[in-house]
């Protein structure tokens, strides 16, 4: 597996797998979340003795089950230094009780962080991104705490998830941004027009999350019907009816240049995005090994120019990307 370093401009830049693995949907939100730990951790552990070094959490997946399930399987295995650990905080509010709620305060910065490292079993944190960002709290107090827990060594550098480019430049300001999280894939190409282009200015890493259209550009999800009840996407906007028998249409050309180009449609569209640039770290997510050796092969497939012209002439999917909109870019 290639690497690529994240923060290029920060004093502790982060070498990390080009390829990383998304851990959420092994304990929260997706169908089978929760049911299978044993196979999440030999799935992370798979992924280590692949090269996949780059591994994304969070306190609000579970909550906490998913931090809980990496830190015990590090732990056990004897295998935290090969990792580069990711999780974030900002979306439960400690200083009241651990109840949902944006919180980026000093205050619940240090008690998130002190829970994260506990249940993580580690004494720092590779990379710690404000999950969402709280409209009480100025950015530049919550960066103020994060490069108080730099300078402590409790963690290595910090990311913002889901950020607007003036709140990325104003922390930035305060202390150097190791990478920002946001969406990106083949129907999710907002951070194109301004987000990109300004992180590369700053040298600051980005990480796309969902880089496969919560699993729907690998062709797999045709309806709703096999999904849980309870999983995410039955109420997100892209996966409604009407929206999806049309936003299928674009899984059909993936799946038209998927045979052509010697691959799936998961590895044509991983591919796709690392052909974006060598500062491009995505973050698939998936429970299953032969999920994640799929993914890998994204790493070593070639995509002609001709491939990445009609991959990149894909129309814009019908429906948002979440239900509610308003805590992003923020």
């Amino acid at each position: 597996m290639k690497t690529i370093t994240l923060g290029s401009m920060t004093p502790s830049p982060l070498e990390v797998s080009r390829l990383g693995l998304g851990l959420m949907g092994i304990s929260a939100f997706y169908t089978g979340a929760g049911a299978d730990d044993a196979g999440g951790a030999r799935t992370i552990l798979g992924a280590l003795d692949r090269g996949v070094t780059f591994l994304d959490t969070a306190e609000i997946y579970g909550p906490y089950a998913n931090e809980e399930l990496l830190g015990r399987t590090l732990e056990q295995s004897g295998r935290r230094d090969e990792a580069i650990i990711a999780t974030k905080f900002g979306t439960i509010r400690h200083i009241e009780g651990d109840v949902p709620g944006l919180d980026g305060s000093p205050a619940n910065v240090r008690l998130a962080v002190e829970g994260s490292l506990r249940r993580l079993r580690t004494d720092r944190i590779d990379i710690y991104y404000q999950h969402r960002m709280d409209p009480g709290t100025p950015i530049e107090e919550t960066v103020g705490a994060l490069a108080e827990l730099v300078a402590e060594g409790k963690i290595r550098g910090y990311g913002l998830s889901e950020a607007s480019v003036a709140t990325v430049r104003r922390a930035h300001a305060v202390h150097p941004v190791t990478a920002v999280q946001t969406e990106y894939s083949l129907w999710s190409r907002d951070p194109e027009r301004e987000l990109l282009p300004a992180l590369r200015e700053l040298g600051i890493g980005f990480v796309p999350y969902s880089p496969l259209g919560r699993g729907f550009l690998t062709g797999a999800i045709r309806s709703v019907d096999s999904l849980d009840e309870k999983d995410f996407r039955r109420a997100n906007p892209r996966f409604a009816a009407g929206a999806l028998d049309a936003n299928l249409a674009l899984v059909d050309r993936i799946e038209r240049i998927a045979v052509d180009a010697g691959g799936t449609p998961a590895q044509v569209a991983l591919a796709w995005l690392l052909a974006q640039g060598d500062d491009i770290a995505p973050i698939p997510g998936t429970r299953k090994l032969e999920r994640l050796e799929e993914n890998i092969g994204a790493d070593v497939l070639v995509l002609t120019d001709a491939h990445l012209d009609a991959l990149g002439a894909i129309g814009a999917p019908v429906g948002e990307r979440y239900a509610d909109m308003s805590p992003l870019n923020r």
